[in-house]
């Protein structure tokens, strides 16, 4: 296992499109075996992810703010990404839409750095409140308590033919939750 407290948390570029689909599906099918149908997870294609993250990112620093935490010998191992929240009546101005570490690099401080990093390009861009939805069957839920997330709402959603429960978990003020012991980012 690698010591990823050198792990440099930056803007992610087009060249990491690739690295950044391969931790999305990895993780995905860590993370939602049992939570999401099988089915889903197996048709899951790298290729369609580059493809996905690449469109992305050529979208530049717009309304979605993509980061990513590199490792020198690894490469990528996490990536994050941001903007305005999205449908919701709640009163959060921003949103925390994605947040993955590679399974084989948690429980090493990269997901909270990540945070810290999203939480600081949401404060650039003017929002002083974020949010966070998370599969209720997700053990990642208690990492977003951990940092300070308030549980604040439940929905469900429908996806893939399945009634699929999240919950929210909300900063009033993200200037508080910023800095934490332990995170570093080059953002």
């Amino acid at each position: 296992m690698t010591d990823c407290a050198t792990a440099t948390i930056r803007t992610a570029t087009a060249a990491d499109a690739a690295a950044i689909a391969r931790v999305h599906v990895e993780t995905w099918r860590d993370a939602y075996a049992g939570l999401i149908p099988n089915q889903v997870l197996l048709k899951m294609s790298h290729r369609d992810h580059v493809a996905m993250w690449s469109a992305e990112l050529a979208r530049g620093r717009g309304a979605n703010m993509v980061i990513v935490a590199h490792e020198a010998r690894a490469g990528v191992v996490g990536f994050g990404s941001c903007g305005r929240a999205r449908g919701s009546d709640l009163p959060y101005a921003g949103e925390v839409y994605t947040l993955y570490v590679h399974p084989d690099f948690q429980e090493m401080a990269i997901g909270r750095r990540l945070l810290d990093a999203l939480f600081h390009r949401l404060l650039e861009d003017g929002f002083r409140s974020a949010l966070v939805w998370v599969l209720a069957g997700n053990p990642a839920r208690f990492f977003y308590q951990a940092m300070g997330g308030t549980h604040v709402a439940v929905r469900t959603e429908r996806l893939w033919g399945t009634a699929l429960k999240e919950m929210a978990y909300g900063w009033a003020d993200i200037s508080q939750a910023v800095g934490r012991p332990g995170s570093r980012s080059t953002v």
